[in-house]
């Protein structure tokens, strides 16, 4: 017997695909093109990274018929894009757009048994909010998070993590005019040409505003990191404009330099710049860009996956993923290219603790796909804001040239908010990667299957030896004692 909502959904599925051949067979009529020949067998790809399955259809040859182009053997191809989700071991899913209910992202794969504070996560997205100061967006949102699942009594239980944010100041009505004229170089047109729809309030998830969910993830991974492996991840901004900085010691400029002005480059003479910089293109309704710098001290040796997954590739389609971005360069980039090998190697040496480094870091800290020990240095490009208030030609839905004067409220410049973007899609990407060397290669604990000391191949990730972390496994966290446990539980009313 065949149950009654199976029934139903079959026949609301072949309704569907009617309508959409339906659609289809119109287009064609009012094509005069013939259909370019596209034949390939049935196939089924797996996106690993997004987890996702796409069932694949035979799009069989074209003919024309009275003069126009049909299709024949064509089948509905089923997709389940996972585009919203990022990492494997440690996997983020954001959700929300600009100026609905609220954004914000749920976490699978953070360990149990660490400390998690909603002040934690809030002390990042601070960094990131709206309204900081004149050269930022004057949109005024407190960003406040709200934990919903996964800790009780501030320790994470090794469940998915909720962490939501409500849009508070949203201004629909200054969208009105981009309800039919896009805005140059802005997703609104790309959007369009995907899915037919956008969401014209806010850009929708075009909007920065959908980081709020990775930067409430990256507080988390970068406590992980800290934690396990001594991680300290740090970006600034090194060029507004042709203004840049140039002189910041990348091993020593801390977190205060960073934060002592509104632009956020550590070196204060060449802010001052910067911010004259934004501000001049501020006061007649422009734009500029800028370059964000990154830097990732103590990362331990062995992290990569050769060859699709090396680690400066997964840095860059991390960053390359934020908004407005459009360049991404390891180490020395594309200055290298003008160097010769001899100049550009980084020579070995072995320092007094005997460990292995390099005299230079020409390559960024990885070699090969693989970190190597040495500070990673990326560096990120970001394009000058879409939306200005200065006048621009453009045309509507309809293909009517027009003229738009954009509304709204909108960063001249957005890489000094950019900073904590930036820090945390790579805490994102080494704690993905930490997770994934611990899995593969730290498997058989500290010794080989010869009989050697791993820790002469693949250093652990923390001090265990010392006991430093309280007990736990490979700088993990200690499970939890008795007495813990008790204070912790709870229970249902």
């Amino acid at each position: 017997m065949v149950h009654p909502t199976s029934m139903a959904s079959r026949a609301s599925t072949q309704a569907f695909a009617n309508a959409v051949g339906a659609r289809r067979d119109a287009r064609a009529s009012r094509s005069t093109a013939v259909v370019p020949k596209v034949l390939s067998a049935p196939m089924a790809r797996v996106n690993k990274s997004a987890g996702s399955f796409i069932a694949g259809a035979r799009l069989a040859s074209s003919r024309r018929v009275g003069g126009r182009a049909t299709e024949r053997g064509t089948r509905l191809v089923v997709t389940s894009s996972g585009a919203n989700s990022f990492g494997n071991f440690f996997k983020v899913t954001t959700f929300g757009e600009s100026h609905g209910g609220g954004v914000g992202c749920v976490i699978d794969g953070v360990p149990p048994r660490m400390p998690l504070t909603q002040e934690e996560l809030q002390f990042e997205l601070d960094r990131r909010r709206p309204g900081q100061s004149r050269i930022t967006t004057p949109r005024n949102e407190f960003d406040t998070c709200e934990i919903l699942s996964g800790t009780v009594n501030n320790i994470t239980t090794g469940t998915p993590i909720a962490v939501l944010v409500r849009n508070k100041d949203q201004r629909s009505g200054d969208y009105s005019e981009i309800s039919v004229a896009y805005r140059p170089s802005h997703a609104d047109a790309t959007y369009d040409y995907k899915y037919g729809i956008r969401a014209i309030a806010g850009g929708g998830r075009s909007s920065a505003r959908e980081t709020i969910g990775r930067v409430a993830a990256g507080a988390v991974a970068k406590k992980i990191l800290k934690t396990v492996a001594g991680v300290e991840i740090l970006a600034f901004v090194s060029g507004v404009r042709d203004v840049q900085a140039t002189n910041v010691d990348l091993e020593t400029f801390t977190m205060a330099d960073v934060e002592s002005n509104i632009v956020r480059c550590p070196d204060q003479e060449v802010a001052v710049r910067m911010i004259a910089a934004i501000d001049e293109v501020r006061v007649r309704g422009d734009s500029c860009g800028g370059v964000v710098t990154c830097v990732m001290r103590n990362v331990p040796k062995g992290l990569g996956a050769p060859v699709f997954s090396k680690l400066e590739a997964d840095l860059a389609s991390a960053m390359m993923s934020l908004p407005a971005t459009k360049g991404f360069t390891v180490g020395s980039g594309f200055e290298g290219t003008m160097m010769t090998g001899s100049t550009h190697n980084d020579e070995f040496y072995c320092d007094k603790d005997g460990n292995v480094r390099t005299r230079t870091n020409r390559s960024g800290g990885i070699q090969g796909g693989i970190s190597n020990g040495e500070t990673i240095v990326i560096q990120v490009a970001f394009k000058p804001t879409s939306t200005i208030t200065s006048k621009q030609m453009t045309v509507t839905r309809e293909k009517v040239e027009s003229e738009l004067r954009a509304r709204g409220r909108h960063d001249p410049c957005v890489v000094p908010r950019a900073v904590p973007m930036v820090e945390a899609m790579a805490a994102l990407v080494l704690v993905d990667h930490v997770m994934q060397q611990q899995a593969q290669n730290h498997l058989w604990g500290d010794m080989g299957f010869a009989g050697g000391d791993i820790e002469d191949i693949l250093p652990p990730l923390a001090d265990t030896s010392s006991r430093a972390n309280n007990g736990a496994p490979f700088g993990g966290f200690a499970p939890m004692k008795d007495a813990d446990v008790e204070k912790n539980a709870y229970s249902e009313d």
